[in-house]
């Protein structure tokens, strides 16, 4: 039982917990990262494609417009 309950808590991190903690890191840093740190992005975007892939459809990543004043 305990085993079940390890392996349910670790999926549950891997797809869901780690991937929200990767997209606010990514959102927050993207386009001010140098060219190490943008190489530490595309890892853990490789490493947690399948958490990443689960919440895809309800993350929206573009840049807000730009405010221009006359």
């Amino acid at each position: 039982m305990i085993v079940a309950l390890l392996y349910l808590i670790l999926a549950g991190a891997y797809l869901l917990v780690i991937p929200v903690a990767v997209l606010f890191y990514l959102k927050q840093r993207w386009y001010v990262a140098t060219s190490i740190e943008r190489t530490i992005m595309y890892f853990l975007v490789f490493f947690f494609f399948p958490g990443l892939l689960v919440l895809s459809p309800f993350v929206n990543l573009r840049p807000q417009p730009r405010k221009i004043e006359v």
